[in-house]
């Protein structure tokens, strides 16, 4: 359970770092920094998502 929480917790800190390092060092880039962000955050969440869904099915009362 800790993995599905742990792991894209990870990446969303690591997007966030990185995208504040992106802005700081070419500020005139920011729609573009915020797409590319957007994306990987959708992606982070998705993943996450499909892997409660499948500790859910694995490990759920039925």
């Amino acid at each position: 359970m800790f993995v599905t929480i742990i792991g894209p917790s990870g990446v969303i800190a690591t997007i966030g770092y990185a995208s504040i390092k992106a802005l700081g060092r070419n500020p005139s880039a920011a729609g573009k920094i915020l797409q590319a962000m957007i994306v990987a955050l959708v992606f982070a969440e998705a993943i996450s998502i499909i892997a409660l869904l499948i500790l859910f099915h694995l490990f759920g009362r039925g």
